[in-house]
């Protein structure tokens, strides 16, 4: 990448914690206590990660959803970076890249209900408070900030398709510093629409396992501010290099050889200038679905060959938080770069990987860090990749490192 971009510390929300610090804790322990059993409208019972309602806080908006008042927690945390941006390069200089895919179902599906019983839509029902633009729209209008804002829905990856636009729109020079992020929620219709193709697990889900069911879904938000200078606090770390690619296999099924997934981690690896050699730890996209975990294998025995790298998904600990998630396991890199900054060895943390163990026999074997067991790391975390594997083989693979 010629022209650095630099990330602030995330602000975030979810299911395993508020904060980087609370996920943190909860990726190095193995904490699934965010996970529970939820009743749809269908009277289905499903696990999801879901955040406390009592956590969430209302919001001086035009429209107050859900997903809206998700996504403003976790921008509350970077409100001083937020800040300090406009002020050091004007309102203008500061763009918005957000990743989402359901911004206010949970509003459709209960004006719609009022609709077919009385006749007419409720007193305030709008479009708008689900349109794809709102949560982009949102944060420009809070903030104030006048540079392009700019929406991205493309399912699982939309989220580090924000991050990678943001790098480009400071590469560029259309901007200096970019609010980017992604928010989703766990709504009914996200729940069935999921249940409907048997991708949903009837238990929590079991990532890379023989046994594996499905995916367990999730909800959240992570933001960070990204800028073409290092941050005046704190730790520099930045976007090192990206990569994506479309191999549009299947509308929701990944091409089984992984190669589309294989091709964005190579063209990260490309962007940053770096070898394979040089990563220290791979956030895998990682669902717990058959399709998904066997061609990720393929494609990171692929790209890594026999060198060991340690890997682990966190969707067992976080729910799959769909539009969000891209940006939520960048926070997840970011914060196991600054957590290991003086540590080695032994030392070195990394976060766990919650399942039963009993990889499927039929996929490569790969280095997964499991919760209960020493992990086989290279004594050091400075540079960590995070691969994100969408619908109709949308893939993005971000590369954070110091």
């Amino acid at each position: 990448m010629s022209v650095p971009v630099y990330f602030s510390k995330p602000g975030l929300i979810c299911g395993a914690g508020c904060g980087s610090g609370e996920l943190w804790k909860s990726c190095t322990s193995g904490n699934q206590s965010g996970i529970r059993k939820r009743t749809a409208v269908s009277r289905k019972e499903f696990y999801v990660s879901r955040i406390p309602d009592e956590t969430l806080r209302a919001v001086s908006a035009r429209c107050d959803t859900r997903c809206i008042r998700i996504e403003a927690e976790a921008l509350r945390q970077i409100a001083q970076e937020i800040g300090g941006a406009v002020e050091k390069y004007g309102r203008g200089r500061v763009a918005v890249c957000v990743g989402s895919c359901d911004n206010g179902t949970e509003i459709s599906v209960a004006g719609h209900g009022t609709y077919l019983a009385e006749g007419s839509f409720p007193a305030g029902y709008s479009l708008e408070m689900q349109g794809a633009d709102y949560p982009a729209t949102f944060i420009s209008e809070t903030y104030g900030v006048t540079g392009p804002s700019l929406a991205f829905s493309t399912a699982c990856s939309s989220s580090a398709g924000a991050i990678i636009k943001a790098a480009e729109l400071i590469r560029s020079g259309l901007a200096d510093a970019v609010i980017a992020g992604g928010v989703d929620i766990v709504s009914d219709t996200v729940l069935l629409g999921f249940d409907s193709l048997e991708a949903v697990s009837s238990e929590i889900t079991n990532p890379f396992s023989v046994n594996r069911h499905g995916i367990t879904l999730g909800e959240g938000a992570a933001f960070f501010v990204l800028t073409k200078d290092a941050p005046a606090e704190g730790a520099a770390v930045k976007l090192l290099g990206y990569g994506e690619s479309a191999d549009a296999y299947h509308m929701t099924s990944p091409d089984p050889d992984g190669t589309g997934a294989a091709a964005a981690m190579k063209a990260a690896l490309a962007d940053a200038g770096l070898s394979a050699e040089e990563i220290d730890y791979v956030n895998l996209h990682g669902t717990g679905t058959n399709f998904n975990d066997s061609m990720e294998s393929k494609a990171v025995r692929t790209v890594f060959a026999d060198l060991n790298t340690p890997v682990s998904t966190t969707k067992a600990l976080t729910g799959h938080t769909l539009g969000a998630a891209g940006a939520l396991e960048a926070a997840v890199c970011y914060c196991a770069i600054v957590e290991n900054k003086d540590r080695s060895g032994c030392d070195v943390a990394l976060p766990v990987q919650v399942w039963d163990g009993e990889q499927d026999p039929a996929m490569p074997v790969i280095n997964i860090i499991t919760k209960g067991k020493p992990a086989a790391t290279k004594g050091r975390v400075n540079i960590c990749m995070s691969n994100s594997f969408a619908f109709g083989g949308s893939n993005a693979c971000l590369i954070l490192g110091v």
